[in-house]
């Protein structure tokens, strides 16, 4: 079945070469995940029709089996990096190194405090992210979180004016133009009709992006919270890339640092 939707996604930054890993160079595995609660996206935007899927991690999976999580479809992989100012997820360097050892393709991403100011979250970002080749352009997740102890509603426009000039200082540093991570309400709130010239990674779980980000284009899409996989223990989050094998190899060297 032909993918869906898929287009060329043109971003910014030169070519580098891959890192060579045990895996074959730009080997594609098929998904061969589960998951707990399966929702019908309907025929044509089954997550099953893309060719390249991948996954979210972060401390709450524990100890990962990476070779064994590669095999079932794990093409690539963002590791939960740094949350606000001071924090660093205590498995990624852990995952960081596992998982390129692996064979995966992976990056990092940074949960958006919006009671720190976006200077002093870039750069404690940039402190714990490696600037190296191959690996994925980072990632802003700006999310509503209602169990955090700040409780701070900006503005819109605060919101896009921190996440701007977050996104600067991280584009300045690693030479790629970060992804923005988001879920439905914030993104309704604060994002519609912004960013064009972004690449947005799109968590819609109940209907696909379509319906749920009307007009909105988008890199990855975050299917699932609950999916099953040999190689991690409990649930894991599944995402799949928008295009073919042949574009995916395209736009990993469009987007290399």
């Amino acid at each position: 079945m032909p993918t869906p939707d898929a287009k060329p996604i043109a971003l910014v930054a030169p070519s580098n070469p891959m890192k060579a890993t045990p895996f074959a160079p730009g080997k594609i595995y098929g998904r061969r995940f589960r998951d707990a609660k399966p929702i019908n996206f309907g025929r044509t935007m089954s997550p099953k029709n893309f060719a390249v899927h991948g996954v979210d991690v972060s401390r709450w999976q524990g100890e990962i089996d990476w070779p064994k999580l590669r095999t079932q479809g794990a093409n690539f992989a963002y590791i939960k990096a740094t949350d606000g100012g001071d924090h660093l997820d205590p498995m990624f360097r852990k995952n960081w190194r596992a998982a390129e050892a692996a064979g995966l393709r992976r990056g990092a991403y940074h949960f958006f405090y919006w009671c720190r100011t976006a200077g002093e979250q870039a750069d404690w970002f940039i402190r714990n992210v490696p600037k190296v080749p191959g690996a994925l352009p980072p990632v802003i997740d700006v999310e509503y979180n209602g169990e955090s102890s700040c409780k701070r509603r900006h503005s819109p426009e605060k919101i896009r004016e921190k996440m701007q000039v977050f996104m600067d200082k991280l584009e300045r540093h690693y030479g790629q133009r970060p992804v923005i991570y988001t879920a439905p309400d914030f993104y309704k709130d604060n994002l519609r009709g912004h960013f064009q010239n972004y690449p947005f990674w799109l968590r819609a779980v109940a209907e696909p992006p379509s319906k749920v980000y009307p007009g909105r284009n988008w890199v990855f899409w975050q299917y699932s919270g609950s999916g099953l996989s040999h190689g991690v223990e409990g649930k894991i989050d599944l995402n799949v890339f928008r295009g073919s094998a042949a574009q995916w190899n395209q736009w990993l060297e469009r987007t290399a640092g």
